[in-house]
């Protein structure tokens, strides 16, 4: 029972591919990280190489992943409770974890790997949201949604980095922002007179579930429902989309989008915890 590194995407996915699908709720991270990697290229993320891994149970068949695109966290999926203690002896033997910079995993999973790290440690906590039904706002806000274009794009990046701004998170390459248009993963909401508010975007369907976000609404347009018109819109495009599942990311600092989101028809699932090292440390 080990885990297996490597740095081919193609023969991570012969191997892994089927545990990466079986839960995609869990490994939804991994599974739009790794279709951008598809699509764009190993570089997706920076210059530095992904690398992936499997664990292999006593059957020797795959049943947990893992994901990194440095410098970015690791991004680990569904574990049983043999592969994360597994994950967390080789933390400091496996030579592709020697820089590893942090941990993205369910909030108990990121624990034990950081007690292993042996690391002063940061942690941002955040929830993940599954759709029950969709919920349309109530009040409906002024205006309506139309989908992203390409004479958007000035505009889509210079909100979407105001909003990396806000979260602490890279901003989006403009190559992520004409992807999405591509398949109408970006929402617009208009006010009552035609002008871009708020915007939604949700991710291409991978195994029947979309993740919606970013969502992003300007500091002086706030207070008016136009986010909840945005992300109802998302959701129903998801839907639209081949989404069976939708799920959304909240950052559990933030009381306004987790009293939102339920209110449009969203549960609460479990909490992801990103670990990374204490500045400084």
């Amino acid at each position: 029972m080990t885990w297996t590194f490597t740095e081919d995407l193609a023969a991570f996915l012969d191997a892994a591919g089927p545990a990466l699908t079986a839960d995609p709720l869990a490994n939804t991270l991994l599974l739009t990280t790794v279709d951008s990697l598809r699509r764009r290229g190993p570089n997706a993320f920076g210059p530095c190489p992904p690398y992936f891994a499997g664990w292999a149970g006593a059957d020797g068949a795959v049943s947990a992943v893992l994901v990194c695109t440095p410098p970015n966290p690791l991004l680990v999926g569904a574990l049983p409770a043999e592969a994360l203690d597994a994950l967390a002896a080789v933390l400091h033997t496996e030579p592709l974890l020697a820089e590893v910079s942090g941990f993205n995993a369910r909030s108990e999973d990121a624990e034990v790997l950081a007690a292993a790290w042996g690391r002063p440690v940061e942690a941002h906590q955040e929830r993940l949201f599954r759709l029950d039904a969709p919920v349309a706002p109530a009040p409906a806000p002024a205006g309506s949604s139309r989908p992203a274009a390409e004479e958007d794009v000035p505009l889509l990046l210079e909100w979407l980095a105001a909003f990396a701004a806000e979260a602490g998170t890279p901003a989006a390459a403009e190559a992520w922002a004409r992807d999405r248009i591509s398949y109408g993963g970006i929402l617009l909401w208009r006010d009552a007179a035609g002008t871009p508010v708020s915007l939604a975007s949700f991710s291409r369907p991978q195994a029947s579930t979309a993740r919606v976000g970013p969502v992003y609404t300007p500091p002086g347009e706030r207070g008016h429902g136009y986010a909840a018109g945005a992300t109802h819109a998302a959701t129903l495009a998801a839907r639209a989309a081949g989404a069976a599942e939708v799920l959304l990311f909240t950052d559990l600092a933030n009381p306004t989008s987790n009293r939102l989101y339920p209110r449009l028809g969203y549960a609460p699932l479990w909490d992801r915890s990103v670990i990374t090292a204490r500045a400084g440390a």
